[in-house]
Protein backbone atom coordinates (compact mmCIF):
# COMPACT_ATOMS: atom_id res chain seq x y z
CA UNK A 1 0.00 0.00 0.00
CA UNK A 2 1.83 3.17 -0.86
CA UNK A 3 1.99 5.72 1.92
CA UNK A 4 0.29 9.05 1.51
CA UNK A 5 1.19 12.45 2.48
CA UNK A 6 -0.57 15.85 3.46
CA UNK A 7 0.83 17.03 0.10
CA UNK A 8 -1.15 14.35 -1.62
CA UNK A 9 -4.51 15.95 -0.86
CA UNK A 10 -3.42 18.95 -3.04
CA UNK A 11 -3.76 19.22 -7.03
CA UNK A 12 0.36 18.99 -7.51
CA UNK A 13 0.78 15.65 -9.02
CA UNK A 14 2.54 15.01 -12.23
CA UNK A 15 2.69 11.14 -12.56
CA UNK A 16 0.18 8.91 -11.63
CA UNK A 17 2.30 7.75 -7.96
CA UNK A 18 1.51 9.85 -4.79
CA UNK A 19 4.21 12.32 -3.47
CA UNK A 20 7.15 12.05 -2.98
CA UNK A 21 7.58 9.43 -5.76
CA UNK A 22 9.27 10.43 -8.84
CA UNK A 23 9.68 9.50 -12.86
CA UNK A 24 12.89 8.06 -12.41
CA UNK A 25 13.93 7.07 -9.47
CA UNK A 26 17.47 7.35 -8.51
CA UNK A 27 19.78 7.96 -5.52
CA UNK A 28 21.01 11.26 -7.12
CA UNK A 29 17.07 12.55 -7.16
CA UNK A 30 16.91 15.83 -5.13
CA UNK A 31 15.18 19.10 -5.08
CA UNK A 32 16.50 21.88 -3.88
CA UNK A 33 16.28 25.39 -2.83
CA UNK A 34 19.67 27.64 -2.70
CA UNK A 35 20.72 30.80 -1.48
CA UNK A 36 23.81 33.39 -1.55
CA UNK A 37 24.47 36.57 -0.39
CA UNK A 38 26.92 39.08 0.41
CA UNK A 39 27.09 42.72 0.67
CA UNK A 40 27.44 45.14 -2.28
CA UNK A 41 30.88 45.58 -1.57
CA UNK A 42 33.52 44.45 -4.83
CA UNK A 43 35.85 42.10 -3.07
CA UNK A 44 35.91 42.47 0.77
CA UNK A 45 32.66 41.24 3.41
CA UNK A 46 31.18 38.32 4.36
CA UNK A 47 29.55 35.45 2.01
CA UNK A 48 26.70 33.62 3.68
CA UNK A 49 25.44 30.14 1.60
CA UNK A 50 22.09 28.12 3.09
CA UNK A 51 20.38 25.61 1.16
CA UNK A 52 17.79 23.14 1.97
CA UNK A 53 16.99 19.41 0.06
CA UNK A 54 15.02 16.19 -0.01
CA UNK A 55 16.62 12.76 -1.29
CA UNK A 56 13.05 10.33 -2.40
CA UNK A 57 14.96 8.07 -3.09
CA UNK A 58 17.13 8.26 0.88
CA UNK A 59 13.40 9.43 2.34
CA UNK A 60 15.15 12.13 4.15
CA UNK A 61 16.00 16.18 3.89
CA UNK A 62 19.38 17.93 4.61
CA UNK A 63 20.57 21.63 4.89
CA UNK A 64 24.11 22.74 3.99
CA UNK A 65 25.41 26.19 5.74
CA UNK A 66 28.18 27.66 4.07
CA UNK A 67 30.65 30.39 3.13
CA UNK A 68 33.01 33.04 4.50
CA UNK A 69 32.98 34.84 8.01
CA UNK A 70 35.37 37.00 9.17
CA UNK A 71 37.92 35.08 5.90
CA UNK A 72 37.24 31.78 7.69
CA UNK A 73 35.56 29.09 5.67
CA UNK A 74 32.39 28.29 7.48
CA UNK A 75 30.28 25.10 7.14
CA UNK A 76 27.51 23.39 8.59
CA UNK A 77 24.86 20.13 7.50
CA UNK A 78 21.60 18.77 9.50
CA UNK A 79 20.05 15.96 8.67
CA UNK A 80 16.43 14.63 9.32
CA UNK A 81 14.33 11.33 8.23
CA UNK A 82 10.83 12.04 6.40
CA UNK A 83 9.09 10.37 8.99
CA UNK A 84 6.04 10.87 6.95
CA UNK A 85 6.89 14.53 6.16
CA UNK A 86 8.93 14.89 3.25
CA UNK A 87 7.20 18.58 2.34
CA UNK A 88 7.83 20.77 5.35
CA UNK A 89 10.91 23.08 4.60
CA UNK A 90 12.86 22.48 8.29
CA UNK A 91 16.11 20.83 9.25
CA UNK A 92 17.45 21.01 12.79
CA UNK A 93 17.71 24.50 12.92
CA UNK A 94 16.87 25.63 10.19
CA UNK A 95 14.01 27.03 8.36
CA UNK A 96 13.18 27.98 4.85
CA UNK A 97 9.38 29.74 4.20
CA UNK A 98 8.03 30.84 1.16
CA UNK A 99 5.89 33.35 2.08
CA UNK A 100 5.05 34.73 -1.63
CA UNK A 101 6.00 32.55 -4.59
CA UNK A 102 8.86 34.65 -6.27
CA UNK A 103 8.64 37.72 -4.04
CA UNK A 104 9.58 36.88 -0.87
CA UNK A 105 11.42 34.21 0.88
CA UNK A 106 12.21 33.82 5.26
CA UNK A 107 15.57 31.84 6.03
CA UNK A 108 15.99 31.08 9.51
CA UNK A 109 18.33 29.66 11.66
CA UNK A 110 18.34 28.94 15.15
CA UNK A 111 21.01 29.23 17.77
CA UNK A 112 22.65 26.26 18.15
CA UNK A 113 25.69 24.25 19.03
CA UNK A 114 25.43 22.43 15.48
CA UNK A 115 24.77 25.84 13.24
CA UNK A 116 27.76 27.86 12.83
CA UNK A 117 26.07 30.75 12.07
CA UNK A 118 22.45 31.92 13.35
CA UNK A 119 20.31 33.86 10.41
CA UNK A 120 17.06 36.04 10.22
CA UNK A 121 16.95 37.24 6.87
CA UNK A 122 14.24 37.81 4.32
CA UNK A 123 14.98 37.47 0.69
CA UNK A 124 12.79 39.79 -1.69
CA UNK A 125 13.23 39.47 -5.17
CA UNK A 126 14.48 42.57 -7.36
CA UNK A 127 14.17 40.38 -10.83
CA UNK A 128 11.93 38.06 -12.39
CA UNK A 129 12.49 34.58 -11.73
CA UNK A 130 13.92 32.73 -15.12
CA UNK A 131 13.27 28.86 -15.53
CA UNK A 132 16.14 27.19 -16.87
CA UNK A 133 15.30 24.76 -19.48
CA UNK A 134 15.67 20.69 -18.64
CA UNK A 135 19.04 19.56 -18.79
CA UNK A 136 20.05 15.95 -19.32
CA UNK A 137 24.28 14.23 -19.57
CA UNK A 138 24.71 10.35 -19.76
CA UNK A 139 27.57 8.19 -19.21
CA UNK A 140 26.51 5.98 -21.64
CA UNK A 141 23.48 4.80 -20.60
CA UNK A 142 23.69 5.73 -17.29
CA UNK A 143 22.13 9.22 -16.22
CA UNK A 144 24.44 11.82 -14.67
CA UNK A 145 22.37 14.74 -14.41
CA UNK A 146 18.59 15.47 -15.55
CA UNK A 147 17.54 18.52 -14.04
CA UNK A 148 15.09 21.13 -14.23
CA UNK A 149 16.29 25.01 -12.97
CA UNK A 150 15.18 28.21 -11.40
CA UNK A 151 17.15 31.65 -10.89
CA UNK A 152 16.72 34.74 -9.47
CA UNK A 153 18.37 37.72 -7.89
CA UNK A 154 17.12 39.13 -4.55
CA UNK A 155 17.99 41.69 -1.87
CA UNK A 156 18.66 40.27 1.14
CA UNK A 157 17.85 42.01 4.79
CA UNK A 158 18.15 40.95 8.12
CA UNK A 159 20.69 39.88 11.06
CA UNK A 160 22.87 36.91 11.23
CA UNK A 161 24.98 35.87 14.39
CA UNK A 162 28.29 34.09 15.19
CA UNK A 163 30.41 33.72 17.83
CA UNK A 164 27.66 35.87 20.00
CA UNK A 165 27.60 38.54 18.10
CA UNK A 166 24.86 39.80 15.82
CA UNK A 167 25.35 41.54 12.80
CA UNK A 168 23.02 43.44 10.76
CA UNK A 169 22.24 42.77 6.64
CA UNK A 170 21.02 45.79 5.29
CA UNK A 171 20.32 45.50 0.86
CA UNK A 172 23.06 42.37 0.45
CA UNK A 173 23.11 41.50 -3.24
CA UNK A 174 22.47 37.40 -4.20
CA UNK A 175 20.75 34.95 -6.18
CA UNK A 176 18.45 31.91 -5.33
CA UNK A 177 18.04 28.85 -6.96
CA UNK A 178 15.47 26.32 -6.87
CA UNK A 179 16.50 23.13 -8.91
CA UNK A 180 14.87 19.42 -8.95
CA UNK A 181 16.14 16.00 -11.03
CA UNK A 182 19.29 13.39 -11.06
CA UNK A 183 22.74 15.43 -10.41
CA UNK A 184 25.78 13.23 -9.68
CA UNK A 185 27.89 15.86 -8.47
CA UNK A 186 30.95 13.69 -8.13
CA UNK A 187 30.70 12.18 -12.24
CA UNK A 188 30.51 15.82 -13.92
CA UNK A 189 33.37 16.53 -15.90
CA UNK A 190 32.65 20.57 -15.31
CA UNK A 191 30.15 22.71 -14.36
CA UNK A 192 30.33 26.54 -14.37
CA UNK A 193 27.29 28.62 -12.54
CA UNK A 194 27.74 32.33 -12.57
CA UNK A 195 25.44 34.82 -10.27
CA UNK A 196 26.86 38.33 -11.33
CA UNK A 197 25.02 41.24 -9.63
CA UNK A 198 24.96 44.73 -11.09
CA UNK A 199 23.09 47.74 -10.15
CA UNK A 200 20.60 47.49 -12.99
CA UNK A 201 20.14 43.62 -13.24
CA UNK A 202 21.69 40.06 -13.16
CA UNK A 203 23.42 38.20 -15.14
CA UNK A 204 22.97 34.07 -14.47
CA UNK A 205 24.32 31.34 -16.49
CA UNK A 206 24.65 27.51 -16.10
CA UNK A 207 27.03 25.96 -18.44
CA UNK A 208 28.13 22.27 -18.90
CA UNK A 209 31.34 20.69 -20.67
CA UNK A 210 33.03 17.47 -21.00
CA UNK A 211 36.34 16.76 -20.07
CA UNK A 212 37.57 17.83 -23.54
CA UNK A 213 36.06 20.94 -23.36
CA UNK A 214 33.05 20.02 -25.40
CA UNK A 215 29.98 21.83 -24.65
CA UNK A 216 26.94 20.18 -23.29
CA UNK A 217 24.38 22.90 -21.82
CA UNK A 218 23.86 26.62 -21.78
CA UNK A 219 21.21 28.52 -20.83
CA UNK A 220 21.00 31.78 -18.72
CA UNK A 221 19.66 35.33 -19.02
CA UNK A 222 20.10 39.01 -18.05
CA UNK A 223 17.36 39.76 -15.84
CA UNK A 224 16.63 43.53 -15.33
CA UNK A 225 16.34 45.14 -12.19
CA UNK A 226 12.72 45.34 -11.99
CA UNK A 227 10.22 41.97 -11.38
CA UNK A 228 7.60 43.11 -14.07
CA UNK A 229 10.39 43.04 -17.00
CA UNK A 230 11.45 39.82 -18.67
CA UNK A 231 14.45 38.33 -18.55
CA UNK A 232 16.70 38.33 -21.24
CA UNK A 233 17.99 34.67 -22.27
CA UNK A 234 21.25 33.99 -23.29
CA UNK A 235 22.15 32.49 -26.18
CA UNK A 236 25.65 31.86 -25.99
CA UNK A 237 28.55 32.13 -23.52
CA UNK A 238 32.17 31.54 -23.50
CA UNK A 239 34.25 31.35 -20.72
CA UNK A 240 38.91 32.21 -20.24
CA UNK A 241 39.19 31.79 -16.40
CA UNK A 242 41.84 31.06 -14.59
CA UNK A 243 43.16 29.58 -10.62
CA UNK A 244 45.30 32.02 -8.77
CA UNK A 245 47.57 31.80 -6.26
CA UNK A 246 48.63 33.74 -3.22
CA UNK A 247 50.20 35.89 -5.33
CA UNK A 248 47.05 36.24 -7.51
CA UNK A 249 49.25 34.83 -10.38
CA UNK A 250 48.05 32.01 -12.46
CA UNK A 251 47.94 28.58 -10.88
CA UNK A 252 47.31 24.85 -12.21
CA UNK A 253 44.54 22.85 -10.51
CA UNK A 254 46.21 19.84 -11.02
CA UNK A 255 44.79 16.88 -8.91
CA UNK A 256 43.34 18.50 -5.53
CA UNK A 257 43.37 22.42 -6.05
CA UNK A 258 46.02 22.65 -3.21
CA UNK A 259 47.77 26.53 -4.61
CA UNK A 260 44.17 27.59 -5.68
CA UNK A 261 43.17 30.21 -3.53
CA UNK A 262 41.27 32.70 -6.09
CA UNK A 263 40.05 32.97 -9.75
CA UNK A 264 40.04 35.66 -12.27
CA UNK A 265 39.57 36.11 -16.01
CA UNK A 266 36.88 36.97 -18.38
CA UNK A 267 33.29 35.99 -19.47
CA UNK A 268 31.12 36.74 -22.46
CA UNK A 269 27.50 36.46 -22.80
CA UNK A 270 25.08 36.88 -25.57
CA UNK A 271 21.84 37.83 -25.47
CA UNK A 272 18.93 37.16 -27.73
CA UNK A 273 19.10 40.01 -29.80
CA UNK A 274 22.21 39.52 -30.33
CA UNK A 275 23.98 42.24 -27.59
CA UNK A 276 27.40 40.74 -26.35
CA UNK A 277 28.31 41.74 -23.16
CA UNK A 278 31.97 40.50 -21.81
CA UNK A 279 32.83 40.96 -18.18
CA UNK A 280 35.75 40.90 -16.38
CA UNK A 281 36.32 39.37 -13.02
CA UNK A 282 38.42 38.33 -10.17
CA UNK A 283 38.50 37.50 -6.35
CA UNK A 284 39.02 34.61 -3.81
CA UNK A 285 37.25 31.40 -2.27
CA UNK A 286 33.32 32.04 -0.72
CA UNK A 287 33.37 28.21 -0.27
CA UNK A 288 35.47 25.43 -1.37
CA UNK A 289 33.96 22.41 -2.48
CA UNK A 290 37.06 19.63 -1.25
CA UNK A 291 36.90 16.53 -3.10
CA UNK A 292 34.27 17.41 -4.97
CA UNK A 293 36.86 19.66 -6.83
CA UNK A 294 36.09 23.81 -7.19
CA UNK A 295 34.21 25.88 -5.43
CA UNK A 296 32.53 29.21 -5.50
CA UNK A 297 34.43 32.10 -5.70
CA UNK A 298 33.54 35.84 -4.81
CA UNK A 299 34.41 37.88 -7.05
CA UNK A 300 34.72 42.00 -8.12
CA UNK A 301 33.15 42.14 -11.83
CA UNK A 302 33.34 44.94 -14.27
CA UNK A 303 31.59 44.96 -17.92
CA UNK A 304 32.89 46.52 -21.30
CA UNK A 305 30.15 48.93 -20.95
CA UNK A 306 31.12 50.24 -17.69
CA UNK A 307 29.14 48.74 -15.13
CA UNK A 308 30.33 47.42 -11.89
CA UNK A 309 29.06 45.08 -9.42
CA UNK A 310 30.20 41.44 -7.41
CA UNK A 311 29.34 38.28 -7.84
CA UNK A 312 29.36 34.43 -7.44
CA UNK A 313 30.73 32.39 -9.67
CA UNK A 314 31.03 28.60 -9.33
CA UNK A 315 33.09 25.95 -10.72
CA UNK A 316 33.37 22.16 -10.09
CA UNK A 317 34.02 19.12 -12.06
CA UNK A 318 36.35 15.84 -11.77
CA UNK A 319 37.85 16.01 -15.11
CA UNK A 320 38.39 18.95 -17.41
CA UNK A 321 41.15 19.65 -19.54
CA UNK A 322 41.74 23.24 -18.58
CA UNK A 323 40.41 23.71 -14.92
CA UNK A 324 40.58 19.86 -13.85
CA UNK A 325 43.84 18.86 -15.89
CA UNK A 326 43.82 15.38 -13.56
CA UNK A 327 41.07 13.04 -13.52
CA UNK A 328 39.44 12.52 -10.07
CA UNK A 329 36.40 10.34 -10.96
CA UNK A 330 35.34 6.96 -12.88
CA UNK A 331 33.22 6.36 -15.30
CA UNK A 332 32.61 10.16 -16.22
CA UNK A 333 30.32 11.65 -19.06
CA UNK A 334 30.08 10.43 -22.50
CA UNK A 335 31.08 7.11 -21.41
Amino acid sequence: MPRLTAMDEHFVHQIPEPLPQVVTRHEHWRESYFFVMHDRAATAGDVLILTMAHFPAREEMDSLQMGTIDGQITFGHHVRPYDGDPHTTRVGPVSIDITEPYRSVQLHVAVDPAAPVALDITFTARTAPYGLRRGTMKAGDEIVWDQSHMIQSGVYNGTYSVGGETRTITDWWGQRDHSWGIRDHGRCPLWMWLAIQLPDGMFGVWHWEYANGARVYTDGCFAPADPAADPIPVVDFRHDLTWTGTDGKPVSWERDGTDVRGLAGQVQFTLEGGRVVTVDAEGSWAMPYGGLGGGQHRMAVRTDDGRTGTGVYEITGAHHHRYFPVARGERLPPG
